[in-house]
């Protein structure tokens, strides 16, 4: 299942750093972070929570890059 998801972030460097961070999360099968649009495309592993594998995007994010908001 896919998902799209508006972001706050300053720099399109940032943007990268995040959809890095939200591939590498469990539950994530692959992710496109448009810096342009500002929107993170998220596409889900098959039987994932999408709720709980979205908190574990933003804190990643958080990681990489403490700037960077996702409205979920």
């Amino acid at each position: 299942m896919k998902k799209s998801y508006k972001i706050d972030v300053d720099c399109a460097n940032c943007a990268n750093k995040m959809e890095l961070a939200a591939k590498a999360t469990p539950g994530v099968k692959d992710c496109v972070v448009n810096f342009m649009t500002l929107k993170m495309n998220v596409e889900f592993e098959d039987g994932a929570d999408r709720a709980a594998v979205m908190q574990e995007v933003y804190r990643a994010c958080k990681k990489v890059e403490s700037d960077c908001e996702i409205f979920l």
